[in-house]
């Protein structure tokens, strides 16, 4: 592809999930889940439970898009017709090859459906193979103990614990976890390790 450019509108998609990049319009696609689904946040470094938080948490992502730091995408399940959570590209360092992929999550009805496996899919495809990035980084506190097991079978490497490197919602720290996949893992194995958990 052409040099990526944080302007355009870069839709990922398959037959059951569509990636679309995050608009301010898309406030009251996710509002539910963030009245109604406080548990998502536990663990996230920018919650987003409540409407106040939401909207803060939609323009910070969009903020950032604009400041040539992130990509968010808001996540729409082809199989229920529904909006799921979202996602995001972040730490994008183009001279360097490598981004972050994370600030994830998903509505409950969502979590452990397959579809954060096609998400992935689809984003490590449009990472290393469009992008042309040589490394894709991923973090979560080291407690979420559901969030590490997921990067770990789509074929995640863990790389070590970064310890209370950065502050969570109550105010205390976390420890964070580290993990990656390199440009050759993904073609190599990675690739075709998530190839045969997508159903």
């Amino acid at each position: 592809m052409k040099d990526f450019d944080f302007a355009d509108s870069y839709i990922l998609e398959n037959d059951t999930v569509k990636l679309i990049p995050l608009a301010e319009a898309d406030f009251d696609k996710l509002l539910y889940y963030s009245i109604h689904e406080p548990e998502i946040w536990k663990y996230s470094l920018i919650p987003a439970d409540g409407e106040e938080k939401l909207r803060a948490y939609i323009d910070q992502a969009l903020e950032a898009r604009d400041l040539k730091r992130e990509y968010p995408f808001i996540v729409f399940d082809k199989r229920t017709g529904e909006y799921a959570g979202s996602t995001r590209f972040y730490d994008i360092q183009l001279l360097n090859k490598s981004l972050q992929l994370g600030y994830t999550w998903y509505g409950n009805k969502f979590q452990g459906s397959g579809l954060n496996k096609h998400c992935k899919y689809l984003l490590l495809s449009f990472a290393f193979q469009e992008m042309g990035m040589e490394r894709v980084e991923f973090r979560a506190d080291n407690r979420n103990e559901k969030s590490i097991a997921a990067m770990k079978s789509i074929g995640c490497t863990v790389e070590g614990v970064l310890r209370k490197n950065s502050f969570i919602a109550d105010g205390s720290r976390r420890d964070s976890i580290i993990l990656s996949i390199l440009k050759d893992e993904w073609f190599e194995s990675v690739k075709k390790l998530l190839l045969t958990k997508l159903s």
